[in-house]
């Protein structure tokens, strides 16, 4: 399983302008574990399901997994995702009230 890039190279992009270098980019481990798979997975869902005269479910998806791939790479990403964790999990343990209170 690769590396994640932004791990040992600074914060660069790969080219994503076709599909295949968007399924290179993933393939290299750019994106978030599993994404590759994911892709291909959705992606050959899509295309199954697909009107020829309409690829929008495909096009959304490429734009979905490229976007997942700019956010993986964003330094600043990693920091909001810890941040809003920690903001749930003091809410949860603020908010938190028994389901069955002790009887007096």
């Amino acid at each position: 399983m690769p590396t994640n890039p932004a791990d040992s190279e600074p914060s660069r992009l790969p080219l994503m302008l076709t599909i295949g270098e968007l399924r290179a980019a993933l393939a290299r481990g750019y994106g978030f574990p599993g994404d590759a798979d994911d892709f291909e997975a959705e992606l050959a869902r899509e295309i199954n399901h697909a009107d020829p005269a309409d690829l929008s479910g495909v096009v959304r998806l490429v734009e979905e997994f490229r976007s997942r791939i700019v956010a993986r790479q964003d330094p600043a990403f990693g920091t909001a995702v810890a941040a809003a964790i920690t903001e749930i999990r003091t809410a949860r343990g603020t908010a938190r009230t028994p389901l069955y209170p002790n009887p007096v």
